[in-house]
Parts: C-alpha cells; sequence; structure tokens
C-alpha cells in the first residue's frame, strides 16, 4: 500500500511539474510574438513625405520607433491636431488588417499630423516582453510625450486598434493632455477576458492550464493581467469616445465595447456597431464610411481648425 501510495503521489507531482512547465512555456510564447517585418511604404498609399522618429518610452530603457506624418509637409492644412495610433497584439505599426497607413493618408487629408509607432517587441522597437496593455502604457505615454514636445500647441487624440485601443482607453481616459479616442475593438478587461478565451489562444483545455497561467506565470513573469482594466479608465474618463466593434468578432466580442460604452462619462462618446466584421475588420469591409464617421468624430471631439 505504502508503494502504491508513493507511485500515485509521484505520478501526481510529475503532471503537476509538466503542466506548470506547459503552461510557462505557452505564456513565454504568448508574452514573446514573433515580430512582423514593416513590408508597407507609405508612399504607396499617397504619403510623400515622413519623417522617421524614435523616441523613449517611460521606461527610459525602451527605445520606439516609427513614423510622423505632418499635414503641412504632405500639402494640407493643418487642423492644430495630432494623432496617435496604437496598435493591436502581435501587430506593428502598419497594423496590416486595416491597414493603417491607408486610414493615415487620409486623417492626413483631413488636416491631422499622424504618429505611428510600434510597441515594445514590436516592429523595429526595443526587444521586451509583450504584455498586452500592461508596460504598453509606458510606452504610449512616451509617444504622447514625443508629440507635445514636437508639437505643443496640437490637441492631441488616440486611435488604438485591439490592445492597442484598450491601451489607448487606460493611457488616454486619465491623461489631461489627450483630447478624444478612437477604441477600434477594444477588451473590457484583460483578467476576465483571458479568463474565458485563453483556450482559444493556447489551443490547451481549461482545466488546468488556464489557472496555472493566470495565477502562476504572472508571478513568474511578473506582469499580471488583473491590472490591465480599460473600464476603470473608461469610467474616469471626461472625455469623447468612439468605440468601433464589428458583430463578427469572434476574438474580442462585440460585447466588450458594449459594456465599455455604457461606463462613458461624456455626452459626445457614440459607439459604432458594424454589422459582419470581425475582429478589427470594419475599416476593410466599409473603408469610405469608417474614415468620414472617425474624422467627423475626431474634428466634433478634437474642435476643427485651431
Amino acid at each position: 500500500m505504502n508503494t502504491f501510495f508513493v507511485l500515485i503521489t509521484g505520478l501526481f507531482v510529475l503532471l503537476l511539474i509538466a503542466a506548470v512547465a506547459v503552461s510557462f512555456h505557452v505564456t513565454w510564447r504568448l508574452t514573446h510574438p514573433v515580430r512582423k517585418p514593416i513590408h508597407m511604404e507609405p508612399r504607396d498609399f499617397g504619403i510623400e513625405q515622413v519623417e522617421p522618429v524614435v523616441f523613449s518610452s517611460r521606461e527610459t530603457k525602451i527605445s520606439l520607433a516609427g513614423w510622423y506624418v505632418s499635414a503641412e509637409k504632405n500639402g494640407q492644412v493643418s487642423n492644430g491636431s495630432t494623432l496617435v495610433f496604437a496598435h493591436g497584439y502581435s501587430q506593428n505599426r502598419l497594423e496590416p488588417h486595416l491597414p493603417a497607413l491607408s486610414l493615415a493618408a487620409r486623417l492626413v487629408q483631413a488636416g491631422f499630423d499622424v504618429v505611428m509607432f510600434d510597441f515594445r517587441n514590436a516592429g523595429e522597437s526595443s526587444k521586451a516582453l509583450t504584455t498586452i496593455g500592461l508596460r504598453e502604457q509606458q510606452d504610449l505615454l512616451g509617444a504622447i510625450d514625443f508629440v507635445a514636445a514636437k508639437k505643443p500647441e496640437h490637441r492631441l487624440g488616440l486611435v488604438g486598434f485591439s490592445m492597442g485601443a484598450a491601451t489607448s482607453l487606460m493611457v488616454g481616459g486619465v491623461d489631461e493632455r489627450v483630447t478624444a479616442i478612437v477604441a477600434d475593438s477594444p477588451f473590457y478587461s484583460l483578467r476576465e477576458y483571458l479568463a474565458e478565451n485563453l483556450p482559444q489562444w493556447t489551443g490547451l483545455p481549461r482545466f488546468p492550464f488556464s489557472w496555472l497561467i493566470l495565477t502562476l506565470c504572472p508571478v513568474l513573469l511578473g506582469a499580471n493581467p488583473r491590472d490591465v482594466n480599460p473600464y476603470q479608465a473608461v469610467q474616469q474618463a471626461n472625455k469623447p469616445i468612439l468605440f468601433i466593434h464589428g458583430t463578427g468578432d469572434t476574438t474580442i466580442p462585440l460585447v466588450n465595447s458594449e459594456r465599455l460604452f455604457e461606463l462613458t462619462q461624456d455626452d459626445n462618446s457614440e459607439i459604432w456597431i458594424v454589422p459582419r466584421a470581425g475582429h478589427v475588420r470594419s475599416y476593410a469591409l466599409v473603408p469610405e464610411e469608417y474614415e468620414n464617421r472617425v474624422i467627423a468624430f475626431l474634428e466634433k471631439g478634437m474642435g476643427k481648425g485651431k
């Protein structure tokens, strides 16, 4: 009997060690996604003048790379506003599903300056842990600091996609320098979202792996999803927010934006629900309507002209 008990206990310990090892390996992969190359050129989208820029995250050891696109240098009359784009998880400044350069070109035509940059561990920026909106807030703050120093007279808005949308809400919701936010396909709470959707990301059974990933690995990596809560910032945000979400989004379901919109404090906030659109696919489905809605919202929320 003692030998049998020892064998069972040993097997349980081995299975537990294996489960922890698998969980940590999967978490490591999720926090170190493969970089995508910068394979599109602004000129292919009608943007003739682009200034390559490099600036620091609020975490000063992190260097961030991107483009500054000036409306005036591209032959347009500036409206006195700069927009910072924030891309999604495992993407880069191009956000190729849109593509972001196409939207940027249209916004520049409308008189906005546009900043497109790579979060940490993406594109041409520094290697670091990808934390799905936690430490990326420091990167977006670095981008805002850069714009505030470069064009201190400009109003400032954020345009985010997926993880970048959630990050824009968390940063822009409480940063007084930000006048308006466009959030395309954000999540409500990262901990809540992962608890429900981790099996889709990992391909692993919910038990025991979801619990291990969400409980043990944050301790090992020093990054806890419980600290990534866009809804808290939206509750504090006294500024207009435009939520964009597709009814066909199976990655981050529409209910996330609906719940966030219910928490908005500014009467000029809006939600645009796009029939049949998948995750961050609204622009690709109805690009002209997307451009017109975003421009109209930003011009109203940020003020048209100086």
